[in-house]
């Protein structure tokens, strides 16, 4: 692992994250399924701007940022995007100016809530457009900016192309070792899948290192658009990962294990599976999900064990890639007595 670590030393990079994350047991949980034993790696914790995948990425985006000179960081994402909270905090913290474009409008009825409130205390701009027009707006605000001479940098949806996911390399070298200090030896590792960038930079990091355990990703919301295979758009990242190191390793589609059957209304739509495997979580081990995508991977896993639907063999990581602001405006989807009232 020195070499591959040596190699990411040389790209730059802005430390943000509380690194390394926790790998913890959740023995009530486990009980209670009465399943394989479940582990969680928790990257809630990365404590930045209140934890979250996102860090990890943005470490290496922001610095890439910097090194080319660029003024203003450009991004997009649903109102309630984990990804733009972190992109605006991490722009605040390397001295940028940060340019969110969201999907749907402004309500007048309520105060802004959960991501949205800090996207605004962290000082970005909001452009507010039809879901389908994101990229397109993105574009638009970016050659704006440079017309004003203020040099924008765009990062893609989740952060996910392969500057940003050399931090999912990192974290899955990360991950390794905390196995092996533990003589723990995972089969499957659960994680929320959606921009692709997060299980992208796994697997790259899963073909540099001796592991049995199977990366398999929960689509949240692949069923509803793309034309490329999410398969084929995952393997690109990663190879592209594994290119910027300078390594030959290579991935295949096949390498790409991807669940798509618990997309339920859609995304960010919370229905009773998410809700079920909040508030399981919660009163078992004290440990908060967020509604759009660690609940939704985790009411997929509780199906999974439950219903017998997949092999994840003896022992099972359900990897947290945090996003608990976003409870916040789902509480009156969430609230357990409006939900036993519906």
């Amino acid at each position: 692992m020195h070499d591959i670590r040596a190699a990411v030393e040389r790209l730059p990079r802005l430390p943000l994250a509380a690194l390394p994350t926790p790998l913890e047991d959740l023995p009530a949980l486990s009980r209670h399924l009465g399943g394989p034993r479940i582990l969680m790696k928790r990257d809630d914790l990365t404590g930045f701007a209140l934890g979250g995948n996102k860090s990890r990425k943005l470490e290496f985006l922001v610095a890439d940022a910097v090194r080319q000179g660029c003024a203003t960081l450009v991004t997009a994402g649903a109102a309630q995007s984990n990804h733009c909270r972190q992109t605006a905090a991490a722009a605040a913290k390397a001295g940028l100016a940060c340019e969110l474009v969201l999907g749907g409008a402004p309500s007048d009825a309520h105060l802004p809530a959960g991501n949205l409130l800090l996207d605004l205390l962290f000082g970005a701009t909001l452009h507010w457009t039809e879901r389908d027009r994101r990229i397109e707006r993105m574009a638009e605000v970016a050659a704006a900016l440079t017309a004003r001479g203020k040099r924008p940098y765009v990062i893609p949806y989740g952060g996910s192309n392969p500057v940003g996911a050399v931090g999912y390399l990192l974290a899955y070298l990360e991950f390794a070792e905390q196995c092996i200090e533990r003589d723990i030896g995972p089969d499957t590792v659960i994680v929320a899948s959606s921009s692709g960038g997060t299980q992208a930079g796994m697997m790259a990091g899963a073909a540099l290192v001796e592991t049995r355990a199977v990366v398999r990703g929960i689509s949240i919301d692949k069923g509803e658009r793309d034309p490329v295979p999410f398969e084929e758009e995952l393997a690109g990242i990663a190879n592209g990962v594994l290119t910027l190191l300078g390594n030959p390793a290579r991935v295949s589609p096949a390498d790409a294990i991807v669940e798509y059957g618990y997309l339920g209304d859609g995304y960010g739509v919370v229905g009773s599976l998410e809700r079920e495997a909040i508030s399981l979580v919660a009163r078992l081990e004290g440990i908060v999900l967020d509604p759009v995508y660690s609940g939704r991977a985790m009411g997929a896993l509780v199906d999974m064990i439950g219903n017998a639907r997949a092999d994840l063999g003896d022992t099972v990581v359900f990897w947290h890639t945090g996003g608990s602001p976003a409870l916040f405006a789902y509480a009156a989807e969430l609230t357990p007595s409006r939900a036993a009232d519906r």
